[in-house]
C-alpha cells in the first residue's frame, strides 16, 4: 500500500483551487493528472525583474518593475492599430500597448489618474518607451505579488505560465516532509539538502544556474529518480535470481563437434561471452542476460553454441525473432550447424497453418524437435514444449517485458523457470543499458570476427544522385546487390522527401526487371516475397523504408545508399550500413544529403564517415539525441524519466547502481529505517511494482 504521507501528492490536479476541467486537461498533457507530476513539472526558463525609478536606455530588453501615474488612453477602431495607454514613470513618458485590445477592461484596469505596478519588458519605438502587453498590472500596496523572479514552464498550447505558478504556490504548501532515503554519507558528500527543500529550490530558480541539471537542487531530484529506478531493477533482477531454475550443464560434446564444424575461429570476445552464458546455464538459478553485439560480430554462433549446452543437458530450445524474415534468415543460418551434429530445428511462424503446424506442435510437445525458431508463435498458449530450457530473443528492444516472460513461462513445469538470452545488434551505451536493462547481466562482444573488411563510407549531395543511379550499372554486371533506402513511402504534400515508390519507378526506368520495393505499409506476405526475391538474385537492387535495418544477411549486397540521410538517426544509419560488405566483398555506403546541414546533422555524416565502431556512435547520438529518441522510447520500454537527464547524469547514475546493489545485499526485506525511507521512495516515483518482488524475512 501507498505510504499515508504521499496521499496529498497523489490528488489529483483538479483539487487545486481555480483547475476546472479546461485546465487539467492541458496540465494532463504537459505534465500528468497528479499533483505529485506538477510537482516533478521542473522550470525550463527564468524571467529576472529589476526595479526602475527611472526609464533608462541601459534597461531597454530587460523584464523591469515601475510604478507608473497612468496619464491618457488611446483607444483605436482599427484593429490594425493597437491601443495605447500613456503613463509617467519619474520624468519620462512610458506608452503601453495593447493589440486587440478591450477598451472597457483596460479602463478597469488602469484609470486615468491612478498609480499602478506594472511589469513587462521594457523596448524603444519611435524615440519612446513602451511595453506591449504589460505581464502585470497591479496597484502600488500589490508590490510582493511580482517575484523578482519568476519561472518559466514547459507549457501547450492554451496553458498558461501564470496558471502554474499558481497551482505551485498551491501544492507546495501542501508537500510533506518525506524521510531521508538517501545514503548519509552520499548526502554529505554532495552537500545536498532534504527531498522537500530541494522540489521548493528547483521551482524558485533566482539565477540561471538553478535551471543546470548540475544544481544542486536539480542534482538531489535526479537522484531520487534514478536510485528507484536502479532499486526497482535490482529487486527484480534478484527476485529473478532467487527463482529455481536448472542447472544446465552440459557434457561439451555438441558444442565441440559446431565448434570444429566452424569454417572461422571464435574471437577472443566471443569465448569471454560464451564462458559467462555457460556459467550462467550451469548455475541452479535462472539466466537472465544481454548479448550486445555490433552489427556483424557473431552473436549467432554465440546463441548456437549456448543451445548446444542446453540440448547437452537434456532440454530443448527455443529462438525469437521479431519478423518472419529474421526468423527465416536465423533458420537458414543455424540449421546447416544444427545438422552437422544431428539436431532437429523446425520454423513457426504466423504462416504455419493447418496439418503442417499441428505436425511442428506434435514434435514439439515429443521432444523430437531440439530447437524452435520463429517469432511470437512460439509462445501461443497451444504451443507446448517437451522440455523448454533455453529462450533467445533476438532483438529484445522490439518485444515488451511480458512476451519475455511468456516465453520464459513455457517450461516443464510452468513455473517460468527457463534461462534467457537476449541479443540485441544495437549498441546501446552504458547508461542506457544500466536504465533499461538493469535487470540483467550484460555479455559484449565488441570485435568483428576476422576477414570483415571495412566499409567505405562518403557523404554526397543529393544532388548528384542521378550519377549515383547510372553508376550501379558495374556492381549489377559483377552480380553484386545493393540496397537504396528511402524515409518515406509516398509523396506526401507536407514533404519533400523522395518517396520510396517514386524511387522505385525511376530505378526500374534504368534497371527494368532487376529492382524490388519493400516498405512498411506493404502486409507481412507481401514484404517477405520481395525480400526472397532479392535475397535469391531474382531482384538485385531493392528500394526501401527502414524495414530493412535489424538483422537482414544478404552476402551479395555490396552498396547501401540512403537518402536523406541527414534525416536519420546515427545508430539508424549504422545499423543500415552494417547490412552491406558481409560476405568477404568490399562495401560501400553512400549518405545522400540535402544541403544545407544543421550542426547535429554535420556532425553525424562526419562521425559516420570516422568510425565503424557501433558503441561510440551509439554514444555520440546519446549526446546528440538525448535518451527518449535514441531507442524510440515508447516502443523501448525505457524508462521515461522526467527529472533525471542520462547524458548529464551519468556519474548519478553509477552511483545510484552501487548504492542500490549494496543497500539491498545488507537490507534485503527494506526492513531498516532507511529501508522504510526507501519503499516512500519507491512508491513516490510509482516503481510500486518493484516492491512485490521483496524477499520476505
Amino acid at each position: 500500500m501507498r505510504p499515508e504521507s504521499l496521499f496529498p501528492l497523489f490528488k489529483s490536479v483538479s483539487t487545486l483551487k481555480g483547475i476546472g476541467p479546461r485546465l487539467q486537461a492541458l496540465i494532463g498533457k504537459v505534465a500528468g493528472d497528479h499533483i505529485i507530476d506538477l510537482a516533478f513539472h521542473l522550470p525550463a526558463g527564468l524571467v529576472s525583474r529589476v526595479r526602475l525609478e527611472q526609464l533608462s536606455e541601459t534597461a531597454l530588453t530587460r523584464q523591469v518593475i515601475v510604478k507608473a501615474l497612468v496619464r491618457q488612453h488611446t483607444p483605436s477602431r482599427n484593429r490594425r492599430i493597437p491601443y495605447r495607454v500613456v503613463c509617467q514613470v519619474g520624468d519620462d513618458l512610458l506608452t503601453l500597448t495593447f493589440f486587440n485590445g478591450r477598451e472597457d477592461y483596460l479602463r478597469r484596469q488602469l484609470p486615468e489618474g491612478s498609480l499602478r505596478l506594472i511589469s513587462g519588458k521594457l523596448e524603444q519605438y519611435s524615440g519612446e518607451f513602451q511595453i506591449t502587453h504589460p505581464d502585470h498590472i497591479l496597484s502600488p500596496d500589490e508590490e510582493d505579488l511580482i517575484p523578482v523572479h519568476e519561472p518559466v514552464y514547459p507549457l501547450t498550447a492554451g496553458l498558461t505560465n501564470g496558471a502554474l505558478i499558481k497551482a505551485s504556490r498551491q501544492y507546495m504548501e501542501t508537500v510533506p516532509q518525506l524521510p531521508e532515503w538517501i545514503d548519509p554519507a552520499l548526502l554529505q558528500r554532495e552537500k545536498w539538502e532534504s527531498w522537500k527543500a530541494c522540489l521548493e529550490k528547483a521551482h524558485t530558480p533566482e539565477g540561471e544556474g538553478d535551471l543546470s541539471p548540475n544544481a544542486p537542487a536539480r542534482q538531489r531530484l535526479a537522484y531520487d529518480e534514478l536510485l528507484s529506478n536502479q532499486l526497482a531493477l535490482e529487486l527484480v533482477r534478484r527476485s529473478m535470481k532467487r527463482k529455481p531454475g536448472r542447472a544446465l550443464v552440459g557434457n561439451g560434446s555438441l558444442r565441440d563437434a559446431i565448434e570444429r564444424s566452424l569454417p572461422f575461429k571464435l574471437t577472443h570476445a566471443q569465448n569471454v561471452a560464451l564462458s559467462e552464458i555457460f556459467a550462467d546455464l550451469s548455475a541452479p538459478h535462472r539466466m537472465l542476460r544481454l548479448l550486445q553485439g555490433d552489427v556483424g560480430s557473431g552473436k549467432t554462433v554465440v546463441a548456437v553454441m549456448a543451445i548446444a549446452q542446453a540440448i547437452e543437458a537434456g532440454a530443448q530450445a527455443a529462438l525469437m525473432a521479431p519478423t518472419e524474415i529474421l526468423a527465416r534468415q536465423h533458420m537458414a543460418a543455424i540449421t546447416p550447424l544444427a545438422e552437422a551434429v544431428g539436431l532437429k530445428t523446425a520454423l513457426l511462424t504466423g504462416r504455419l497453418k493447418g496439418k503442417k503446424r499441428d505436425a511442428v506442435l506434435q514434435q514439439l510437445a515429443s521432444g523430437e524437435i531440439h530447437i524452435a525458431i520463429g517469432t511470437h508463435a512460439l509462445f501461443q498458449d497451444d504451443v507446448i514444449y517437451h522440455d523448454l530450457g533455453l529462450a533467445i530473443i533476438d532483438e529484445q528492444h522490439r518485444f515488451g517485458v511480458h512476451q519475455r516472460l511468456a516465453l520464459s513461462s513455457k517450461g516443464r513445469d510452468g513455473n517460468g523457470g527457463v534461462d534467457v538470452l537476449v541479443m540485441t545488434a544495437t549498441p546501446i551505451p552504458r547508461t542506457l543499458a544500466l536504465t533499461a536493462y538493469g535487470d540483467m547481466d550484460v555479455s559484449i562482444i565488441a570485435e568483428k570476427p576476422p576477414g570483415r573488411k571495412p566499409v567505405d563510407t562518403r557523404a554526397i549531395e543529393v544532388e548528384r544522385l542521378d550519377d549515383v543511379a547510372g553508376s550501379l550499372g558495374r556492381k549489377l554486371k559483377d552480380g553484386e546487390r545493393i540496397y537504396w533506402v528511402c524515409p518515406l513511402v509516398e509523396e506526401s504534400e507536407v514533404s519533400d522527401l523522395a518517396a520510396a515508390e517514386d524511387r522505385f519507378g525511376y530505378l526500374e526506368r534504368l534497371y527494368p526487371g532487376q529492382v524490388g520495393l519493400v516498405h512498411g505499409k506493404m502486409k507481412a506476405d507481401e514484404k517477405d516475397t520481395a525480400m526472397e526475391r532479392f535475397v535469391s538474385g531474382e531482384t538485385r537492387i531493392l528500394v526501401a523504408t527502414t524495414v530493412i535495418e535489424v538483422g537482414v544477411d544478404v552476402p551479395e549486397a555490396t552498396v547501401m545508399i540512403i537518402e536523406h540521410a541527414e534525416r536519420f538517426g546515427l545508430a539508424q544509419l549504422h545499423q543500415l550500413r552494417g547490412r552491406v560488405g558481409r560476405g568477404g566483398l568490399h562495401g560501400a555506403c553512400l549518405l545522400l544529403y540535402a544541403g544545407p546541414l544543421g550542426e547535429t546533422q554535420k556532425a553525424r555524416l562526419n562521425i559516420m564517415r570516422e568510425t565503424e565502431d557501433g558503441f561510440r556512435i551509439a554514444e555520440e547520438d546519446l549526446r546528440l539525441r538525448g535518451a527518449g529518441e535514441l531507442l524510440g522510447t515508447r516502443q523501448s520500454g525505457l524508462p521515461v524519466f522526467k527529472m533525471a537527464d542520462l547524458q548529464e547524469h551519468g556519474r548519478l547514475l553509477s552511483i545510484a547502481r552501487d548504492d542500490a546493489r549494496v543497500f539491498l545485499e545488507n537490507d534485503k526485506a527494506l526492513a531498516t529505517p532507511r529501508g522504510q525511507a526507501v519503499r516512500t521512495l519507491l512508491y513516490l516515483f510509482e516503481r510500486d511494482s518493484a516492491i512485490k518482488y521483496l524477499q520476505s524475512g
